[in-house]
């Protein structure tokens, strides 16, 4: 679990409860001792800061090229991005995924909401999707995979390899599947 500002609680609850062992990482030694990383929600901007701060930028795009899985959630979308439509001042990312990204495109904090989802993928049951100033997959690339679209068409989850991105919030609806998928990539990569 990179733990440097976001969710982070919420997600090692989820993963706790689906038998993962959480660690969480705020350097560089930390990420190298784990099999693969959840980018939680928060603010992108502030948590690419943290990141390069604590020497962490490096080690996790030389670790996405290796393939350790990682989950990115809202921000961890943004920043799992390889480009972003609207990237704030100096903005980096981590990459790994072949889209663009861009940041609050459902509006402000105040303009949240859930919806339902589907999400062929994950089965028949509808994804209960919780989007707080969530992003959307402005561009996708060849290398990437559209998992779930949003009514109105715009991408909100994506695949490459073993990267997985929602730019909502499964941990706050107890959705569950995103991080089984997650761990599941977790065990492959790991045996």
């Amino acid at each position: 679990m990179l733990a440097l500002q976001g969710g982070v609680r919420e997600h090692e609850r989820m993963l706790d409860g689906l038998g993962a062992t959480v660690v969480r990482v705020r350097r560089p030694e930390e990420l190298a001792g784990v099999d693969g990383l959840v980018i939680p929600g928060g603010e992108s901007t502030v948590i690419a800061r943290l990141a390069a701060l604590a020497g962490l930028t490096g080690p996790i795009r030389v670790a996405i090229g290796a393939g350790m899985p990682m989950l990115g959630t809202c921000a961890g979308l943004i920043l799992l991005a390889d480009a972003l439509e609207d990237a704030a001042a100096g903005q980096e990312t981590f990459g790994g995924l072949d889209i663009v990204a861009r940041r609050n495109a459902f509006g402000a904090q105040t303009e949240s909401f859930e919806t339902l989802l589907d999400v062929p993928d994950m089965g028949e049951e509808p994804v209960r999707a919780a989007f707080i100033r969530g992003p959307v997959v402005a561009s996708l690339g060849p290398a990437a995979s559209a998992l779930a679209r949003h009514d109105d068409g715009r991408i909100v989850a994506v695949e490459q390899g073993a990267l997985l991105a929602t730019a909502f919030h499964p941990e706050l609806t107890g959705e569950t599947r995103f991080h089984e998928r997650f761990l599941g990539q977790v065990r492959a990569a790991a045996a």
